[in-house]
C-alpha cells in the first residue's frame, strides 16, 4: 500500500470535515450534495480498500463515553527516560558514524497504543514509566488517530499527543476569565487525555503522532528504525518528522530544526537522537535509568539582555495590583518580546528592581516571558501608594510570606470590571458574548452598573448594534445567551457575585447547609458559617461582610429578579470517605488550595501536606514534571490528576 493513499484518505476527510462544518455550524454551503456524496463514496471505498479508517472520518461516529475513574495498567516494556544533553558536541559524540534518527521531542503527554486485528484496542499513557493510565475512549476521539489499520497482527507503538499551540490560543480565547486560561499547550493537553469524559477530550483537537514502534507481530522491520517509521505512516499514522544523520553532518540538521521551531505549530522542547540499527541499539542495553540507543537534546534557554523601561500596575477583580516589566523589545524564540509578569512585590524584591536596570529575559517553556535576573540590581523601583486606575490608596499586604499590592478602593473601576468577567465567566454565569473589552465599553456607556443590568441590556439594542464589533447578529446571540442565563443554581450565583475567597467549591458546600436558601444565608451569623464542614472563619467574614452592606443586597435583589434559581440534586453519599488527597502547584479552577481542600473535606476526603503510601490521589495541574511530589507519587504508583480530573469525579 503506497503512502499517497493515506494522504489521499486525509485530504479527503478534510473535505468533508470542512463541508459538514460550514453547512451545519456556519449556515453556508462550500460544496453542492452532489459533489459531497461523491467525495463520501470515495472515502469509504478507499477505507474498504486500504483497512484504514481516521478517528475523525466521517464515515465513523465515536459515540462519547464517560468513566468513573481511569483505570491503571503496567505497561509490557517500561518506558524509560532519557539521558539528555545541551551541549551540541555531546550529541555529536553519541551519534559518531552510527546512522541516526533526529526528530523532534514533542512536548505533550506520551501515549501507548495497540492493535488487535486491526483496531485500535488499547492506549495508555505513560504514566511513571512502569504503570499508565488506561484512556482509551479518549484517544478514540484524538483528531488523527487511525481506528482501524490494514496491519491485522498485534502492533504496539508509542507517541506523543500533542495539543497546537493555534488550537490551544482558541481554547483559551472561549475562556473570558483571565486567572482562569490555561498555562501553557501541555498542561492543558495533559488534563485533555485523561478526562473522564471523552467529548472534552474531543473538543480539545488532540493529536497523535508516533514516535517508536515497540512490536509488530510477524512483521520483518529489516533491522531499521527508519524502515519502522515509514511502515507506520502506511498504516495512516503521522509520525514526527525526523532527519538522518551521522557526527559529520549532524550541524546541517541541527540548523534546520532550530529554524523550523520558530514556525512550528506544535511544542517542542528539543530533539531525539534514535541509532537506526535496531540490532546494535539494543546490544547496547540500559542503565538503571536510560537506555543506551538513545539521546535527548534539550534547547538552551534562549537569554537576551536588555533595560528595564517601566514597571505597569495591573488591577485585578480582587484588587490585586500585578506587576509588568516592559523593556526594550528583544527576539526570543522567534517572536519580539517586550513585556513579562513579575507576579508580585516580593519578586520585584528579590530581583531589586529599577528602572534603567539591565535585566535578562527568556520564555519559561518557550512561550511565557519571565525575567531571569537582574544584571545591575539598583533596588530604585518605587513601590505605587495609590491605584493606577482610581488614584486611591495601594497597600503592600503580606499573605503567606508573600508580599503583594492591593487596592484598597472597593469601588474602583478595574475591579468593576474584573468583577463583571467573573460574572459572565463560564463557571459563574456563564454568558457568552461578554468578553473584557465589551463589558468595558457597557460600562463605559453607562449600560450597566450591576449584575441585574445585564439582563436588561436589550433596552440598548439599537445603539449596540451601531457598535464597532456588533451587530444584528451579534446582539441577537448575545440576547440567547443571557435569556439562557436566567436558568441557574444559587451556588453559581454565590460565586459569580465575586466575594472575597469565595470559589465555586465553597459556595456549592455553603448552598448545601442552607438548602439552598438564599435568605437563611444573608441572615446567618459568622459563627453559624464558620462551623460548616470545610469553611472557616475567614470564609464566614468575607460572607457576612459582603450581605451586612445594604447596597449590596439591593444589588443581589435586582439581579434575582431576573433569575429562574432550580435546586441541583445532590448526592448525600460522601464520594472521598477514607480518600487521602495532597494539593501541589498553581491552581487555575480554585482561587487558593483552601478552596480546594473544603470540597474535598465536604465529600468525606482528606488533605494531607505529604506523599506516602496512604494517598490515593496527588492533585498537580503539571502532571507531567520532576517535583518531588511528582515523582514520590509516580514511585508509589499514586495517580496525579489535573483540577479538571479531579473535578470531573466531583461530579459523578
Amino acid at each position: 500500500m503506497e503512502t499517497a493513499a493515506v494522504n489521499q484518505i486525509k485530504e479527503l476527510v478534510k473535505k468533508l470535515n470542512e463541508a459538514a462544518k460550514a453547512y451545519y455550524q456556519e449556515d453556508r454551503e462550500i460544496m453542492s450534495n452532489r459533489e459531497y456524496d461523491a467525495l463520501y463514496d470515495q472515502l469509504e471505498k478507499m477505507e474498504a480498500e486500504t483497512g484504514i479508517v481516521l478517528a475523525d472520518s466521517p464515515t465513523v461516529n465515536v459515540g462519547y463515553e464517560a468513566v468513573d475513574a481511569l483505570p491503571k495498567e503496567t505497561h509490557e516494556s517500561p518506558m524509560l527516560s532519557l539521558d539528555k544533553t545541551k551541549d551540541r558536541e555531546v550529541l555529536r559524540s553519541f551519534i559518531g558514524t552510527h546512522p541516526t534518527l533526529l526528530s523532534w521531542k514533542m512536548d505533550g503527554l506520551t501515549i501507548v497504543l495497540t492493535y488487535e486485528n486491526g483496531e485500535l484496542q488499547k492506549a495508555v499513557t505513560r504514566g511513571n514509566g512502569i504503570v499508565g493510565e488506561v484512556i482509551t475512549n479518549n484517544a478514540k476521539v484524538f483528531k488523527n488517530i487511525p481506528l482501524k489499520i490494514a496491519y491485522q497482527g498485534r502492533l504496539v507503538l508509542r507517541g506523543e499527543a500533542i495539543i497546537t499551540y493555534s488550537d490551544f490560543e482558541k481554547i483559551n480565547a472561549t475562556i473570558e476569565d483571565v486567572d482562569a486560561r490555561y498555562k501553557n499547550p501541555r498542561n492543558l493537553c495533559s488534563g485533555s487525555v485523561r478526562q473522564l469524559n471523552n467529548q472534552i477530550t474531543a473538543e480539545r483537537n488532540v493529536r497523535f503522532y508516533a514516535f517508536a514502534l515497540v512490536s509488530a507481530q510477524d512483521e520483518d522491520m529489516h533491522n531499521s528504525r527508519v524502515y519502522q517509521m515509514e511502515w507506520l505512516k502506511k498504516q495512516g499514522f503521522e509520525i514526527v518528522e525526523y532527519r538522518m544523520v551521522t557526527a559529520a553532518d549532524l550541524d546541517d540538521a541541527m540548523e534546520y530544526f532550530a529554524h523550523a521551531i520558530e514556525q512550528n505549530d506544535f511544542p517542542s522542547d528539543g530533539l531525539v537522537a534514535l541509532y537506526d540499527d535496531i540490532a546494535y541499539g539494543d546490544s547496547l542495553g540500559s542503565t538503571a535509568k536510560f537506555p543506551r540507543n538513545a539521546f535527548a537534546f534539550k534547547w538552551a534557554d534562549e537569554i537576551r539582555e536588555t533595560i528595564l523601561r517601566e514597571i505597569e500596575w495591573s488591577p485585578s477583580r480582587t484588587g490585586l495590583i500585578n506587576p509588568i516589566a516592559v523593556f526594550d523589545p528583544v527576539e526570543l524564540e522567534g517572536t519580539t518580546v517586550s513585556r513579562a509578569s513579575v507576579h508580585n512585590v516580593s519578586i520585584v524584591r528579590e530581583l531589586e528592581l529599577g528602572i534603567g536596570d539591565t535585566i535578562q529575559v527568556y520564555k519559561a517553556n518557550m512561550i511565557i516571558p519571565q525575567i531571569a535576573e537582574n544584571l545591575t540590581r539598583s533596588g530604585r523601583l518605587e513601590i505605587p501608594h495609590s491605584c493606577p486606575v482610581c488614584g486611591q490608596e495601594a497597600r503592600v499586604i503580606r499573605e503567606n510570606d508573600v508580599e503583594a499590592l492591593y487596592c484598597m478602593n472597593p469601588d474602583c473601576v478595574a475591579k468593576k470590571i474584573k468583577a463583571f468577567t467573573l460574572f459572565v465567566s463560564r463557571d459563574a454565569m456563564n454568558i457568552d458574548g461578554l468578553s473584557e473589552a465589551t463589558l468595558e465599553k457597557f460600562i463605559a456607556k453607562g449600560f450597566i452598573h450591576d449584575f441585574g443590568d445585564i439582563f436588561e441590556i436589550g433596552r440598548h439594542r439599537d445603539e449596540i448594534v451601531t457598535m464597532e464589533g456588533f451587530g444584528e447578529k451579534s446582539f441577537d446571540n448575545l440576547m440567547k445567551s443571557i435569556e439562557k442565563a436566567k436558568e441557574t443554581t444559587l451556588a453559581k450565583v454565590i460565586y459569580s457575585l465575586g466575594i472575597a475567597n469565595i470559589g465555586l467549591s465553597n459556595a456549592k458546600v455553603i448552598c448545601r447547609y442552607f438548602d439552598d436558601d438564599l435568605e437563611r444565608i444573608r441572615t446567618a451569623d459568622e459563627e453559624e458559617i464558620s462551623a460548616i464542614d470545610g469553611i472557616g472563619p475567614v470564609i464566614a467574614r468575607s460572607l457576612t461582610g459582603y450581605f451586612e452592606n445594604p447596597e449590596n443586597n439591593r444589588k443581589v435583589d435586582h439581579l434575582l429578579s431576573y433569575l429562574h434559581i432550580y435546586k441541583e440534586e445532590i448526592s448525600e453519599e460522601q464520594i472521598f470517605a477514607g480518600m487521602n488527597f495532597v494539593i501541589t502547584g498553581s491552581l487555575e479552577h480554585f482561587g487558593n488550595r483552601g478552596e480546594a481542600k473544603n470540597l474535598i473535606e465536604s465529600l468525606g476526603g482528606k488533605v494531607t501536606g505529604s506523599v506516602t503510601g496512604k494517598t490515593n490521589y496527588l492533585i498537580n495541574n503539571d502532571v507531567t514534571s520532576n517535583s518531588s511530589k511528582n515523582k514520590k507519587a509516580r514511585e508509589l504508583g499514586i495517580p496525579i490528576l489535573s483540577e479538571e480530573d479531579f473535578l470531573k469525579m466531583t461530579e459523578k
